[in-house]
């Protein structure tokens, strides 16, 4: 390779020049961190050094996918390849360390010691080891930069995030200006929003380390530029990008931005056709969790159906999706069948549960897993849970405080007379429970009292036990 250091463009590039087996080293850098471009001054003469082995440079917020791919969170962050794998890391200015791995990996370096600076070559002129010995006196965490912050992601920082997102109906965070954009992905989409004559404001993140660096925490977003509207992420340059290939941004910008729910009104709101409203009902409920998004789970085409699609793989959850850009029928259907004016949709058995902001919201709270833990179980494994819920469980009608009929009531206070702790649910409020635990059990009323997961009976039956003195035998074998 001759010293060349070179750029990566792609993670397939990489892919394939490590699969060749050659020595390869890996610089993560960043152009606002000066410890990287020292670093990379010493990278470029280890490459004149060492020309066996391959020198690759990776802009790490340009390159996400890579980034990510090997756990790169500072910058400068080197990663070390011998025949096609991962051998080695290091994180930080450390030039010593770094001469000593890239000697390891190409084969050139016997030393166990430490490198002196004077041991990195006969490239590296004098002001380069003056840099160096600066650079060695530094500590591990002066040295190495984070790429994304988390002392200054604090409420005051997320306040002030959350004032700037919304201090536009479009606000575009860039490099650079629109008069001056600082790099391609933000003139590209300065052009777009231009020609689709969309009125907007811009933040040169640039100018702004701490915004920066909190902004891709507050919106979950590693990358600029990034587009909001009305306070919510629509995505980045790919995503722009795509929607105005596709006509969809100017629809996007004028929309509720994901916040739907506001009562649609059409003169058609109460008559879809026969045949729509029929085919609606089977997409809905084409799968127990059914997503209408723009573009597909890998592709998401707007940065509320990426986000619903993350939160769902975030939980592990399995879900279907429809793609309502290819279908205008359904796209404009919809709206009217669910009274829910934007996309995404996201459907739990047939029944809408809402748009991004919501999903969100449940997620944040913690009510997103219950609900799928509930809807998205069988009746009959959502029996069974119940049942085995408690050791003693009682289905009785009201609560054990307040029962609503005389049978339930005299079941608690035996209960109680025998000091037994023991759950309860109360099959008033919820039908579905009442009528599916009867087939269950094979057991037509209530209340009913299990031990253990099995029906010990009904009111009857426990009266005779307690009458017996033999109730709290049987509920503690």
């Amino acid at each position: 390779m001759g010293g060349a250091v070179k750029d990566i463009a792609s993670k397939s590039e990489l892919d394939n020049i490590r699969q060749s087996g050659a020595p390869v080293v890996l610089h993560f850098w960043a152009s606002w961190c000066d410890a990287s471009k020292q670093m990379d001054q010493v990278f470029s003469h280890l490459a004149t050094d060492f020309p066996r082995a391959h020198f690759f440079r990776v802009e790490a917020e340009e390159h996400p996918e890579i980034s990510e791919a090997y756990s790169v969170s500072a910058v400068p962050y080197f990663v070390f390849f011998k025949d096609g794998k991962a051998v080695d890391t290091l994180e930080g200015a450390d030039p010593s360390s770094l001469a000593n791995k890239v000697g390891r990996v190409a084969g050139s370096s016997t030393s166990a010691e430490p490198a002196a600076p004077a041991s990195l070559g006969l490239a590296a002129g004098p002001t380069i080891l003056e840099t160096v010995k600066e650079n060695a006196k530094a500590t591990s965490k002066d040295r190495a930069q984070p790429l994304s912050t988390t002392t200054t992601t604090t409420e005051a920082l997320n306040t002030r995030l959350e004032k700037l997102t919304n201090s536009h109906p479009v606000m575009l965070f860039m490099k650079g200006t629109p008069e001056e954009p600082r790099c391609g992905f933000s003139k590209n989409v300065v052009n777009i929003l231009k020609e689709e004559e969309v009125e907007f404001r811009s933040f040169d993140i640039l100018s702004d380390n701490e915004v920066r660096e909190g902004l891709k925490k507050f919106s979950n977003w590693p990358t600029y530029p990034q587009l909001y509207s009305n306070g919510e992420l629509l995505g980045g340059a790919d995503i722009v990008i795509a929607m105005h290939e596709s006509g969809e941004l100017k629809e996007a910008l004028t929309d509720e931005a994901g916040k739907g729910g506001g009562g649609i009104t059409s003169g058609n709101a109460g008559g879809l056709s026969e045949s729509l409203r029929a085919r609606l009902e089977g997409l809905v409920n084409s799968s127990p969790v059914m997503l209408f998004m723009k573009g597909k789970p890998q592709e998401p085409k707007c940065g509320f159906s990426g986000k619903v699609v993350e939160i769902l793989n975030q939980e592990k959850i399995k879900f279907g999706s429809f793609d309502i850009l290819l279908d205008d029928e359904v796209r404009q259907g919809l709206k009217v069948y669910s009274n829910w004016s934007s996309y995404p949709q996201l459907y739990v058995k047939g029944e809408l549960l809402g748009g991004s902001d919501i999903v969100l919201e449940m997620q944040k709270s913690g009510e997103l897993k219950q609900v799928f833990s509930e809807k998205g179980k069988s009746l009959e494994d959502r029996l069974k849970s119940l049942i085995n819920s408690e050791k003693v469980m009682l289905f009785m009608k009201g609560s054990p405080d307040e029962p609503k009929c005389g049978f339930s009531s005299k079941v608690v206070k035996a209960l109680r007379d025998e000091d037994v702790s023991f759950g309860s649910f109360d099959i008033l409020s919820d039908e579905e429970v009442r009528q599916g635990i009867k087939s269950f059990s094979n057991w037509p009323t209530f209340p009913q009292l299990y031990y253990k997961g099995e029906l010990v009976g009904g009111c009857d039956i426990i009266m005779e036990l307690s009458s017996g003195g033999d109730l709290k035998a049987t509920l503690s074998e």
